[in-house]
């Protein structure tokens, strides 16, 4: 079969969530796993500025999110993707070549009762690819 599966991870419940759903999927599937984190100079973690991130520092992100999932680095090929850019759109760009793209319902910037986020919502329209957005568990998080 082969392939690849994107996910998009911002370290929230929703896309660890994404994350463990879709290394599952493309474990499946036998297909490379492409996580992409999205980073900027102005949304830093820790809300701390710090003139010389870089994507070096973005990539630890990435790394401690798939070791939160639980992604097992040895069991499918993971091509690791930190994109100093919107999230929706580097999600839309690194899937130009996908299977399938995965996101989570909800992410780090979400709203109380939203059904779908708004990188959910744009990728969902634009994506070249098929798209699952997986649900936010609201028991695991009590209710929010």
């Amino acid at each position: 079969m082969g392939g690849i599966v994107v996910v998009g991870v911002d370290e929230s419940d929703g896309s660890r969530r994404a994350v463990e759903w879709a290394a599952e999927e493309a474990r499946l599937r036998g297909a490379v796993l492409r996580p992409v984190l999205a980073w900027s100079f102005l949304d830093q973690p820790e809300g701390k500025f710090d003139a010389a991130y870089g994507e070096d520092d973005a990539l630890r992100r990435l790394d401690q999110a798939l070791e939160a999932a639980g992604v097992e680095l040895g069991a499918i090929e993971v091509d690791r993707r930190a994109v100093n850019d919107l999230p929706a759109r580097a999600l839309l760009d690194a899937s130009k070549d996908a299977d399938l793209l995965v996101v989570g319902s909800r992410g780090a910037g979400g709203f109380k009762g939203l059904l779908l986020g708004s990188v959910s919502q744009q990728v969902v329209q634009h994506a070249p690819c098929p798209v699952t957005v997986v649900p936010h568990d609201e028991r695991a998080s009590g209710g929010d």
